[in-house]
């Protein structure tokens, strides 16, 4: 279910995944909900708060993709990582980046990456840019957390960076839903039912037990793992599906990344 670092990753991140309305009826194939362009629209309205909070939604999803590719596809120390990352986001904003977006001609998250290809190459006039301006202040990111997880990685190979950044993208929305399930669980009480997940699909410690020896563990019947694992990963997929229609700028786009991550087919 999840992306395969160089070694296993915990979903560490301390930034909360926007709430998003949903169909309590999705299940199954034919329950795919459709975006409808809404951050793409809101990326390049003129009201200024649409747009900032269209790149909030960006930065949810792709700053820590955008600091690990910057710091192994080019290089760069952390100090100066840290600054384009938030330089990036500043050139999202400021220079209406997104209106030159069309999505007939790539995905969301490619041309993203080719617009910070060519931030990381002038990396001198950004560096100048973020002295003048002073950055972006207003983006507490847990840069700390973002580099822990680059040591885990390897530098992606001449010709790899669109898979590099594809994986810690996907690496990313993962995360997110497993903290927004997580905290969903906290809520409604249903800690045991993520704990499952975590064990059988994080951790995939459960790989190991049998069901009995599960139940005996978590103090639940045999028959409620089947049930709890599989209301757990019901409701993952759903927020999934929710983070990807937020994240991706047509339908077509929203169904091909939905087919890469989850397995799924909508047709």
């Amino acid at each position: 279910m999840f992306p395969s670092p160089a070694q296993p990753y915990t979903p560490t991140s301390r930034h909360k995944c926007a709430a998003m309305s949903h169909d309590p009826n999705l299940d199954g194939r034919s329950g795919f909900p459709l975006t409808r362009g809404s951050m793409l629209i809101a990326a390049r309205s003129d009201d200024p708060d649409d747009r900032r909070r269209a790149l909030s939604a960006l930065i949810t999803a792709y700053w820590k993709p955008v600091y690990k590719y910057i710091r192994l596809k080019w290089n760069k120390d952390v100090e100066a990582s840290e600054d384009l990352t938030q330089q990036f986001f500043t050139d999202l904003l400021e220079r209406d980046l997104i209106k030159n977006y069309d999505p007939r001609k790539a995905r969301l998250r490619t041309y993203l990456r080719v617009c910070l290809d060519g931030l990381a190459a002038n990396e001198y006039k950004a560096s100048q840019r973020i002295k003048r301006g002073g950055g972006l202040q207003f983006l507490p990111l847990d840069f700390e957390s973002a580099e822990g997880e680059v040591k885990q990685l390897e530098i992606p190979a001449p010709g790899s960076e669109e898979d590099f950044f594809a994986r810690e993208w996907a690496r990313s929305v993962f995360e997110l839903s497993l903290e927004r399930l997580r905290k969903e669980c906290e809520t409604r009480n249903r800690q045991t039912q993520f704990k499952l997940l975590e064990l059988y699909d994080v951790d995939e410690g459960g790989k190991e037990l049998t069901y009995e020896q599960v139940a005996h563990q978590f103090g639940i019947k045999t028959s409620d793992v089947t049930n709890y694992l599989a209301y757990a990963r019901r409701e993952f997929r759903k927020i999934v599906l929710e983070q990807l229609q937020q994240m991706t700028a047509t339908d077509e786009e929203y169904r091909r990344e939905a087919r890469a991550l989850l397995g799924i087919d909508p047709e």
